[in-house]
């Protein structure tokens, strides 16, 4: 029997806030603030539409235990950042910092990045400009919408993690 697909809905290609369904279990989303499109690129703003894999969990070990989860884990270290710099040779891949080119801080002062489930965008086959550090993540205060990611209130985040698998994939397609 298929495992179902983590399915990201919103009422509109330009909404900011959505539903995920996996399975049983729904989820209130907050997605990027120009909503989700077809047709990302680095800095627009908006939600990659698509399907991807979770590639892995990262986590901040200073703020929580090792997550249980059957994905892979990897704890974050503060030199961890991510490359958003288009025609970089790292562009969308970790990098530790400081690092030449545009890269972003894993290691953050909120909590948005102490859990982080890394997504398939954009990273085999990686075209550069066409989007970086898609992730699912813990939402700002308020539900602000995020530069691109989808991201939940951390107790779902918590959830979230619990119940995906290795291969699970995120569709933010229909």
């Amino acid at each position: 029997m298929s495992r179902p697909q983590v399915v990201v809905r919103s009422l509109s290609k330009r909404a900011t806030r959505g539903r995920i369904v996996f399975g049983n279990a729904t989820f209130s989303c907050v997605l990027g603030r120009g909503g989700r499109s077809a047709t990302k690129r680095e800095g627009d703003g908006v939600t990659p539409m698509g399907r991807w894999p979770i590639r892995g969990l990262l986590f901040r070990p200073d703020r929580s235990r090792r997550p249980r989860t059957a994905l892979g884990v990897r704890a974050l270290k503060v030199d961890d950042g991510w490359c958003d710099a288009a025609g970089d040779r790292n562009y969308n891949r970790p990098v530790r910092h400081p690092y030449p080119a545009s890269a972003e801080r894993m290691w953050r002062e909120d909590q948005l990045y102490d859990l982080v489930l890394v997504l398939g965008y954009n990273l085999r086959p990686r075209v550069q400009g066409r989007g970086s550090a898609i992730f699912l993540h813990i939402a700002r205060p308020g539900f602000e919408p995020t530069a691109g990611c989808i991201a939940l209130t951390p107790k779902d985040v918590k959830r979230m993690i619990a119940l995906v698998r290795p291969g699970d994939v995120v569709r933010t397609d229909l």
